[in-house]
């Protein structure tokens, strides 16, 4: 079966599965079967996908010195996007393979003109790929509030909390009571993150029929996208960005009990969505973000009519697709949300737009050719960035926290 069969099959399946869970005569002894049932077909299509998918990788990593496909399509991107097409003149030939009319054409449509030998400050097109491919990486800037700034001083943000504030009612010719508002502050500080070295050997560059450029930019990609994931999500704030589930404010607390260890209750989940501010859940945006693991744990709870509350989605990219959804929320997968354990805050709820990402003018590569390298057929290519990441809406978030014993 190809693998635009099994995506539609497993579209039409979730959105019967979905149906069925949301139908108001649910029968827990007739439709339980059917819901487990489907669940394990779903994720029997789910991992033929996967090695149809992985395989295709296999081969397309074998044979792209082979592939006119790939020629053809870097051809056109490059027709196209004319940063591109300077970023992979100047990925195979480096600084002198650009002509003074290209260092032109950069500086023309850079943020910055900031260049210095072996260096290259990625187009603002190209900088903009580095920034989608970003997030597909963990989850946070699919969720978060992302700014680009043109300097890296720090960002203080002016904070203030109302929700305790209340008027009066008095008599007439009293004179009003005064209330002073409130306000504090949250601050945004840069870091800078490099991609570490990496190698690439000359045939690579030398190659016309291989997309070196997205080879190299999908490597340096990833490396960033990992370390700034995770981060954003459980990073300390100390010498590094703080992360969401770091700044969340505790919104439950499971009792001590072996069962809400390495797992969580129905009961549980409800109180830590209502742990969230109506203001914020009314908004439409609020989700659940978890590890795979916790979605697994998640996947098997009922509730008080024996119904299960996870609701798997239609596959992404199928017409019609959306999410999977717990309690009727968006559920998000972000591996660096800590796995469920002891006093582990393994699920954090709300609205993340109160996370803020802060990208620092455009990614910077650059590209060595010195003896380390040479002598061994290969050019080093490394990418810095810098990024800041901080909760700024505390009340926005709320942390579900595993019990102890």
């Amino acid at each position: 079966m190809s693998l635009q069969n099994l995506r539609e099959q497993r579209a039409a399946k979730a959105k019967s599965l979905s149906e069925l869970v949301e139908k108001k005569d649910w029968n827990a002894e007739k439709d339980q079967p059917i819901y487990d049932q489907a669940l394990a077909e779903l994720d029997d299509i789910d991992a033929k996908i996967k090695r149809i998918n992985e395989a295709n990788e296999k081969i397309a990593a074998s044979y792209a010195a082979d592939t006119v496909v790939d020629a053809a399509q870097r051809v056109a991107r490059d027709q196209k996007s004319e940063g591109s097409r300077l970023f992979a003149k100047w990925i195979k030939g480096g600084d002198r393979a650009l002509t003074a009319e290209d260092w032109t054409s950069i500086r023309a449509t850079m943020s910055t003109t900031t260049n210095s030998e072996g260096g290259f400050t990625v187009q603002t097109d190209v900088a903009n790929t580095v920034i989608d491919a970003l997030k597909e990486f963990g989850g946070m800037r699919s969720v978060a509030t992302v700014i680009r700034t043109a300097s890296g001083e720090n960002m203080q943000f002016p904070t203030s909390d109302g929700t305790a504030e209340v008027g009066e009612l008095i008599a007439q010719n009293v004179t009003a009571t005064d209330l002073d508002i409130s306000f504090g502050a949250r601050t945004l500080v840069t870091y800078k993150y490099s991609s570490k070295v990496c190698p690439v050997p000359i045939e690579l560059l030398q190659d016309s029929q291989v997309d070196i450029e997205g080879f190299i930019r999908q490597r340096l990609v990833t490396r960033l996208g990992r370390i700034t994931n995770t981060h954003f999500t459980t990073g300390t704030g100390t010498g590094q960005p703080q992360g969401v589930v770091t700044g969340a404010t505790v919104g439950v607390t499971a009792a001590n009990s072996t069962s809400q260890v390495t797992s969580i209750t129905y009961a549980s989940l409800v109180d830590l969505v209502h742990s969230v501010d109506p203001a914020y859940r009314n908004m439409g945006n609020c989700s659940f973000m978890m590890s795979d693991t916790a979605v697994r744990q998640v996947r098997k709870i009922l509730d008080g009519q024996n119904r299960p509350i996870f609701n798997p989605g239609y596959e992404v990219g199928v017409p019609g697709g959306a999410p999977d959804r717990l309690l009727g929320y968006p559920v998000v997968v972000n591996q660096d949300v800590p796995v469920m354990a002891a006093n582990a805050r393994s699920i954090v709820f709300g609205d993340f737009r109160g996370y803020t990402i802060r990208d620092v003018m455009d990614v910077t590569m650059f590209r060595f050719t010195d003896s380390p390298y040479t002598k061994l057929g290969q050019v080093g290519f490394l990418a810095w960035m810098r990024s800041a990441g901080n909760l700024l809406d505390t009340g926005a978030v709320r942390a579900f926290v595993n019990a102890a014993t």
